[in-house]
């Protein structure tokens, strides 16, 4: 499995608040870009994989989302985030 337990502690204690906070939307923003990277890596190897396509394509418009809802609310945790997963904006 390419998402263990303590990938999951890992990824929000780097991002979140704390490796307890599961909920803040950096931490999950982290999550989705660690899950989106690992997708897309699996659809250049299986090019015609469209349930994997699809969940990808819902993966990008929850993370989407997510940074729009951050922006609104607190633009600099949003600058930050964007720097830290080095994505595009």
């Amino acid at each position: 499995m390419y998402l263990t337990g303590e990938k999951k502690v890992e990824l929000f204690a780097a991002h979140g608040k704390s490796e307890k906070d599961t909920g803040s939307a950096e931490g999950q923003i982290a999550l989705f870009t660690f899950r989106i990277n690992h997708l897309t890596e699996h659809l250049k190897a299986n090019k015609k994989d469209h349930s994997t396509r699809r969940s990808l394509i819902l993966l990008v418009g929850k993370r989407r989302n997510l940074l729009d809802y951050l922006k609104r609310k607190d633009i600099e945790r949003y600058r930050s985030i964007i720097k830290e997963l080095k994505l595009r904006k």
